[in-house]
């Protein structure tokens, strides 16, 4: 069994769904391993990570206006220090997630025709969001 670990750094502009596919089966053709399982970790607890519709922006956009909807900046909440966005971004990162395995074969994560791999982002100010991955297997 070989194992790697790499980090992917997203650049983030505010609240939406910015996808890393080509980065993340860039990556992992290069590791040398054919066959596996790939964990993606995001280090965050204001953004998340998911797994979507590359091909219709609809989608994307629609997602996104659902999650205002679940989580607004309007609260009432009562975790208001690091600004009226961080805790509905920390309710919207609880309802998605934080890691995603994706089994690999030939080499490369075996995503659908229309997957992508995306970050979440759930603040309203840009970031620079660290993504871990993990490729274990033969």
């Amino acid at each position: 069994m070989q194992q790697a670990q790499g980090i992917l750094t997203v650049e983030t502009n505010g609240p939406g769904l910015y996808e890393f596919s080509h980065e993340a089966v860039s990556w992992s053709q290069q590791q040398g391993i054919t066959t596996g399982l790939l964990t993606v970790y995001i280090r965050h607890t204001s953004a998340s990570l998911t797994i979507q519709e590359n091909a219709d922006p609809d989608v994307l956009y629609d997602l996104q206006n659902a999650f205002e909807r679940l989580a607004p900046v309007t609260g009432p909440y009562r975790h208001t220090a690091e600004g009226p966005d961080d805790m509905p971004a920390h309710i919207k990162s609880a309802l998605t997630q934080t890691h995603l395995s994706i089994p690999v074969a030939q080499g490369r994560p075996l995503l659908g025709t229309w997957q992508g791999l995306y970050v979440f982002e759930h603040r309203n100010r840009p970031h620079r969001r660290e993504v871990i991955l993990h490729l274990s297997g033969e």
